[in-house]
């Protein structure tokens, strides 16, 4: 059951999928050319320079990015945490996507990137743990991989599922 406090916190992410590449585009450009102006960040986005210019305008405003007389634009060391961590997420994300899920590398990087600026901090963190553990060179992970990689069907008794209290989660399919 959805509860209200859940899909307010949701409502309340400061660092929305749009905020996360705008900023991105910014540490991406000045790495690559030494400056960013929100010409260049709307053409990397492919997005107008209009949309470009409000969405960076509230970044200004919050202090995520700095601009200087000549409207060269630069993170702040706040805007350049806040990409630094969701740029982290979208990596383990990814990771755990391809490496342990075994999802086809181009939908790993659709999904990695719609969820890099939802995680919190603390599952981000808890996700990195897992995944190293998994992806560590121990008898254990391999084992529990390989184990994990084989079992690939259905549940056959509903009783026995630790997850499917009344049906069967595996089967429920998205109408068209």
């Amino acid at each position: 059951m959805f509860t209200s406090e859940v899909w307010k916190a949701f409502e309340e992410n400061e660092i929305t999928h749009s905020v996360a590449h705008h900023l991105a585009a910014i540490r991406d450009l000045t790495d690559q050319q030494g400056y960013a102006r929100v010409s260049d960040v709307a053409r990397m986005l492919d997005i107008t320079r209009g949309s470009a210019s409000l969405t960076l305008k509230a970044l200004k405003e919050r202090e995520f990015v700095l601009e200087d007389g000549n409207k060269f634009l630069r993170l702040s060391d706040i805007g350049q945490r806040v990409v630094d961590l969701v740029l982290t997420k979208r990596a383990v994300a990814l990771k755990f996507l391809k490496d342990v899920l075994h999802v086809e590398p181009r939908q790993a990087e659709v999904d990695a990137c719609k969820v890099e600026h939802l995680l919190s901090e603390e599952t981000g963190e808890k996700l990195l743990h897992f995944v190293r553990f998994l992806l560590a060179d121990k008898l254990e992970a391999k084992r529990f991989l390989q184990a994990f990689w084989a079992e690939n069907s259905l549940c056959h008794d509903l009783e026995a599922c630790p997850i499917c209290d009344v049906e069967c989660l595996m089967q429920i399919q998205v109408e068209d």
